[in-house]
């Protein structure tokens, strides 16, 4: 009997409303994915976008903490879950189901099925942007993540230094082979001006983002100074692109924000599938 082709895989289903699905990742933990994540999105509300933001660092949910929101979401007919919203963004995280310090301790399987009732089992309504804050790395997460739904693209965040840069390399390998296009690369943490002498100090070295994105092609979105403001933000609850574009701490973020906007008008061919406001 000759041999029987293999069947098809199933077709990847978008979300009812969502137009364009954004994974922010990166290669290693620390190096400020989910402050960008969070800021961006707020960033992006502010230039006209309806957005949502799904924190799905499953093991270390911080988008609720930054957010300045932690009750449950409420669960409605046919256990719809409504997200939360907060400064112009709809945002769901495992940290609003799981709250306080109790560790998450799930294999692949139960980390598939909570992703798939996050994207699915959520209300998300009308939406222009999904951020999706991944977990640091190359795992479970972002492989059934992309075997869920049509990924837009990605944002990949990385430090300037070669620890970060080596990891953030992975990342980027891991997108191409998922056939993700890369919307582009950031360069968090790039440079700390001394409160002193006001002096640039590179501590995590410089520039090493956008040689990165130079190497595989892909857009550099920007670099982001390591400011003790934007953690301080972030512990808060209160992120500084809440200050607006003219904001000297938030400029930075609206400066990526519109880069990405203009990476989504080039992925679309600037035809009439992208429909961005700003």
């Amino acid at each position: 009997m000759p041999p029987q082709p293999h069947p098809a895989p199933p077709p990847v289903l978008g979300l009812p409303g969502v137009q364009h699905i954004i994974a922010v990742g990166s290669g290693k933990g620390g190096v400020g994915k989910t402050t960008v994540a969070v800021n961006l999105a707020l960033a992006l509300a502010e230039l006209g976008q309806l957005v949502g933001l799904l924190d799905a660092d499953v093991y270390g949910p911080n988008v609720p903490l930054m957010m300045g929101r932690s009750e449950m979401p409420v669960v409605g007919e046919g256990n719809i879950i409504a997200p939360l919203s907060q400064y112009g963004v709809r945002f769901m995280s495992m940290g609003l189901v799981n709250p306080g310090d109790k560790p998450v301790i799930w294999r692949g399987p139960m980390l598939h099925s909570a992703m798939q009732q996050f994207l699915r089992q959520v209300n998300w309504g009308e939406l222009d942007c999904l951020l999706i804050d991944l977990p640091p790395g190359t795992g479970d997460v972002v492989l059934s993540l992309a075997q869920s739904v049509p990924l837009t693209g990605a944002v990949v965040v990385t430090t300037p230094s070669d620890v970060s840069l080596q990891d953030g390399r992975k990342a980027l390998h891991m997108f191409q082979q998922l056939r993700v296009p890369v919307l582009g690369v950031v360069e968090n943490m790039s440079t700390f001006a001394c409160p002193h002498c006001h002096q640039p100090v590179d501590i995590f070295s410089h520039g090493g983002g956008a040689l990165t994105a130079e190497k595989f092609g892909v857009p550099f979105l920007g670099a982001l100074p390591l400011d003790p403001a934007v953690r301080q933000g972030g512990d808060q609850g209160r992120p500084v692109a809440l200050e607006g574009p003219e904001g000297e701490r938030a400029r930075p973020f609206f400066e990526i924000a519109r880069r990405l906007l203009a990476s989504l008008r080039a992925a679309a061919g600037d035809g009439d599938i992208l429909h961005v406001r700003a």
